[in-house]
């Protein structure tokens, strides 16, 4: 009897030595996951984040935040990104061998081919502090008091999309920036993080930024820019095809299509316009 009661002890620990390696094989690999993503995400980002890895325990977020030319030199002089989400096509372009030579005169090859779409749409705002002290009404009173030299507007740098698409404003309304600047009525940020602080600390009569940047921010938004104004206000993701952790990085952006995020980034204005494929038979 007590030889049996060995035999029995000892094949239950071998049967819980079988069960344990067994539990590390399927055990997932954990994931350090490194996200580019423009400024104007941060908040949403960081929402999706705390969603996204009580789904999936093993991956851990790591978000660069930044203006998208920043983010993109950071890309390009090897800094380690598994996933590149910009504020404009302009900077994915200048990453992407698939894109036309005039857009990528680099011929710089970092997307992973594939793995590119064209996640979300913002609308360029103009914002003022609380209360609107100057009482501007929009783009067009906003030209009237640029001429007359009596407001102080903050725009963002020439290298930041938030910048570029006020240039595309400026030239709408037939303005002339450098003049502008001359007459002292603009003031800069490397950001749109930057631009949108300077207005909440009433620093500026007004500013102009990101739609979502505003909501987050508890501005007031007295116009949007039109399409006509500055096009369309498009942010593209994609996977790099430096990344260590495709199959991760690709899940990850999957999610960013779906209903949880989308939820999200409605919830501040953004437009999610990824549409997926239809699969045929």
């Amino acid at each position: 009897m007590k030889n049996l009661k060995s035999v029995l002890c000892l094949c239950c620990v071998l049967m819980l030595c079988a069960f344990s390696a067994q539990a590390e094989m399927v055990a997932p690999e954990e994931v350090e996951l490194i996200v580019f993503a423009a400024a104007s995400m941060t908040e949403t980002l960081t929402t999706i984040q705390e969603m996204y890895e009580t789904e999936h325990p093993e991956v851990h977020l790591v978000f660069n935040f930044d203006s998208s030319g920043t983010l993109k030199t950071q890309i390009e002089s090897g800094a380690e990104c598994d996933l590149f989400i910009s504020a404009a096509p302009k900077q994915m372009n200048q990453l992407d061998s698939a894109a036309a030579p005039e857009t990528n005169p680099d011929g710089l090859d970092f997307v992973l081919q594939g793995t590119r779409l064209d996640l979300l749409e913002n609308k360029v705002a103009l914002a003022v502090p609380e209360g609107n002290p100057k009482g501007i009404e929009g783009y067009a009173d906003l030209v009237e008091h640029l001429k007359a030299g009596d407001v102080l507007l903050v725009i963002g740098n020439s290298d930041v999309p938030v910048g570029q698409y006020t240039q595309k404003i400026f030239a709408y309304f037939e303005l002339d920036e450098a003049a502008l600047n001359q007459a002292q009525v603009l003031t800069y940020g490397s950001n749109v993080k930057e631009v949108t602080s300077q207005v909440s600390e009433a620093a500026v009569d007004c500013g102009i930024i990101y739609a979502t940047d505003a909501f987050s921010a508890g501005l007031t938004i007295v116009d949007t820019a039109t399409a006509e104004m500055c096009g369309q206000v498009i942010y593209p993701a994609a996977v790099l095809n430096t990344t260590k952790h495709e199959q991760a990085a690709r899940d990850f952006l999957e999610y960013l299509t779906g209903d949880a995020a989308d939820a999200v980034f409605e919830a501040v204005g953004f437009t999610p316009i990824y549409v997926p494929e239809e699969v045929t038979e």
